[in-house]
């Protein structure tokens, strides 16, 4: 068909839209003539009847692929302008320069239907709303995609056939670099790689990424990171992510591998880790393909102990020595569920106490806690194991000790030295620099000298960290403290029960005695059983008793109480508190810090009597047929002060039931006094005469 029939005067009065790309800055730079042949469809345009000032060029897609729409502002803006009916014709060399995607290609073709505006290829122009020019276009559009997946095929065969060899050259990661012969060395910088050797050594000791990045911020050691942009090594702070992946690197394993992780596009057309594979699905794996700073089998040892430190909530865990005094942290195990316990610590009455607590069930299903159990006489009961299984080994354990220390200092020390060397290397090149300048050129000296004060002061302070480090390490090792831990080699206990040796230590060495501990709490007889399960096989059970509760502390004893008991037949709560003062019983609240002092008092009696269901003194009393004021009144047929006035000079006898004065009675006897004037028996001589005998008291009534 003519194209200018195609074109119909309602298109001429609209805008013609040239669109010009290619897939590639290099292509940009040495593909020329495709370029040129883009530009000339200006002149088509031009034939077709539209005028130069009405031809729109859009060519700031230059070196972007066609893959995708999401990054090519040019393509968008195309699409903007044809759906609000600015377009009367798009034109393109071929298919593949518009789109090579066929959600992109149809998407404007539909546009382009909707707003009536035309195309232009090299080969002709069509009309989208006609269905035969259509599906012409979407045929090109379906043969430009699977051209870009013959492609992209054909170099992705070309790059696995490479990997398989091990011969595809990858990002390297800091300490490795590629020789003039393309093949992987270690780094030649020897700051670096004793600093990344250090690394894994510093891991296999403490188990833990986390302990490390802490481990090289006490040290004051700084890790190498690699710039890829700039191709440069710098030294940072270690970090949690540095260091897990590091850590995760097979490659620090001397290990070619290639297809770690699996990428997909997404939706804004970038690509993004869809997951990572395992290590069974890598496209390439070639172990011991070039030098590396550990062995394979370290390697896999390293992943092991990062998988077991990250799986907080599954059913066992062993996690990595940390700083807390529970000596089985990691490695109880509940005696009811067969979970892992979990250690808790607590700031209570001044003092840090440290507990194991079973609580998975309650976390995940909501279930109630296992157990709750009291670390301290569980790690004494266990320090006092462990002493007893070590104590003939204990000499070469407290020499190997000596030596690692000694070691882990040197190797510090060393890697200071290391960056006190770079730095002046550093310092050297800036002086040079500058004593070479022109000192005519004054702005340019004025940098130099500038930047060579700077790396003077960066001298000058990795100087003073060093020794400030060595300083702290001789305050730490010094000789006294050499001598103290020779001493302690014949005494094992002595050296685990030292406060200076830290809780790391001492974990780290039971990790070498013990798998596991089975802790099972039996509350009613006040224990708990340790079931300890040794590296070799070998068991052992060991009982403690269970610490009492703030309750149970303050709780009277029970003889105590017994004693009381006794004490309430005869006498009241002031005489039984001072009785019990006499012979040095103290009240239950003298245990609470500060109350040591705390003695007896009536008040704490009664609390006794009352708590524990103690029968009263007035009940005793009572039980043994004593009567009170008014009943003894009545019995003897005189008033109530006459009961009190002869109680008063012992004519009737009582006796008293509290501290506040008041009495029960004795019942009358045979000697049971008689009511008459005491104007001539006064009671005083009637009590001087109940005091010489019955027999002279009835003697006197009878003269009387």
């Amino acid at each position: 068909m003519n194209e200018s029939l195609q074109v119909q005067p309602h298109h001429l009065e609209r805008a013609a839209y040239l669109y010009v790309r290619q897939s590639s800055m290099r292509q940009v730079v040495e593909n020329i003539e495709s370029t040129k042949r883009q530009y000339a469809l200006r002149n088509r345009a031009i034939a077709l009847g539209w005028h130069d000032d009405q031809i729109i060029v859009i060519d700031n897609d230059q070196g972007e692929s066609g893959a995708s729409a999401a990054w090519r502002e040019g393509f968008q803006r195309l699409v903007t302008d044809v759906g609000m009916g600015h377009a009367g014709i798009v034109m393109g060399l071929e298919v593949s320069r518009l789109a090579r995607n066929n959600a992109d290609w149809h998407r404007l073709l539909e546009i382009c239907a909707l707003a009536d505006t035309l195309i232009l290829d090299e080969d002709g122009v069509y009309d989208p709303a006609s269905f035969n020019d259509r599906l012409l276009l979407g045929l090109k559009g379906t043969m430009s995609e699977a051209e870009l997946h013959v492609l992209k095929a054909r170099l992705r065969g070309g790059i696995l056939n490479k990997v398989r060899r091990g011969e595809y050259r990858c990002p390297l990661p800091t300490g490795f670099v590629y020789d003039e012969a393309g093949n992987v060395v270690l780094d030649p910088d020897a700051q670096i790689r004793e600093t990344i050797a250090h690394f894994f050594e510093t891991f296999s000791r403490v188990g833990s990424a986390s302990q490390m990045v802490k481990v090289f911020r006490k040290e004051g050691v700084l890790c190498p990171s690699r710039i890829h942009v700039s191709d440069t090594v710098v030294f940072r702070p270690l970090t949690t992510w540095t260091a897990i992946r590091m850590l995760d690197n097979p490659r620090y394993a001397g290990a070619y591998v290639y297809g770690r992780r699996q990428y997909r596009r997404a939706l804004d057309g970038k690509k993004h880790v869809q997951r990572k594979r395992d290590s069974s699905d890598w496209l390439a794996c070639i172990p011991n393909a070039h030098p590396g700073y550990i062995s394979w089998e370290q390697f896999q040892e390293n992943l092991k102990i990062l998988e077991n430190n990250g799986r907080s909530y599954e059913l066992a865990r062993a996690s990595p020595p940390r700083e807390g005094a529970a000596l089985l942290q990691g490695r109880a195990v509940c005696g009811r569920c067969g979970r892992h316990f979990r250690v808790r610590y607590a700031a209570r009455r001044g003092r840090q106490e440290a507990w194991y607590v079973c609580d998975r069930g309650h976390t995940a299903c909501g279930e109630v806690n296992c157990q709750s159990i009291a670390a301290a006489p569980v790690d004494a009961a266990i320090g006092s194991l462990v002493a007893e299984e070590m104590t003939p080994a204990a000499i070469e354990l407290a020499i190997e000790i000596r030596r690692e220390v000694e070691a882990r200092q040197e190797e510090a020390d060393q890697l200071r030295c290391r960056a006190i060397e770079r730095a002046q290397i550093e310092a050297d090149l800036a002086q040079r620099r500058f004593m070479l300048v022109d000192p005519g050129n004054r702005l340019v000296a004025d940098t130099l000298e500038r930047e060579w004060n700077e790396k003077l002061r960066a001298l000058a302070v990795v100087r003073e960290e060093r020794e400030r480090a060595r300083q702290q390490d001789s305050v730490v090792f010094d000789d006294t403290v050499r001598q103290r831990l020779v001493a302690m080699t014949t005494d094992f206990r002595q050296l685990w029960d030292d406060p200076d040796t830290a809780n790391r230590e001492r974990k780290r060495l039971l990790a070498y005695i013990i798998e596991d501990a089975t802790l099972i709490k039996i509350p009613a007889e006040g224990v708990t059983k340790i079931h300890i399960r040794f590296k070799g096989g070998r068991t052992e059970t060991l009982t403690t008793q269970n610490p009492r509760s703030s309750a149970q502390q303050i709780k009277t004893r029970p003889e105590v109480v017994q004693l009381v008991d006794r004490l309430l037949d005869h006498h009241v709560y002031s005489e039984i508190a001072a009785m019990l003062n006499e012979r040095g019983f103290r009240p239950g609240a003298s245990a609470r810090p500060g109350r040591t002092a705390d003695r007896f008092s009536a008040k704490n009696v009664a609390y006794l009597m009352h708590t524990y269901g103690l029968r009263s003194r007035y009940d005793r009393l009572r039980e043994r047929g004593m009567l009170n004021k008014r009943e003894m009144a009545d019995r003897l047929g005189v008033h109530a002060q006459t009961v009190d006035r002869w109680t008063e000079f012992g004519l009737i006898k009582a006796h008293f039931y509290n501290d506040h004065g008041w009495q029960l009675y004795e019942p009358p006897g045979s000697n049971t006094p008689v009511k008459h004037c005491s104007r001539w028996d006064r009671l005083v001589d009637r009590a001087a005469a109940l005091q010489t005998g019955p027999q002279d008291a009835d003697l006197e009534l009878k003269e009387m």
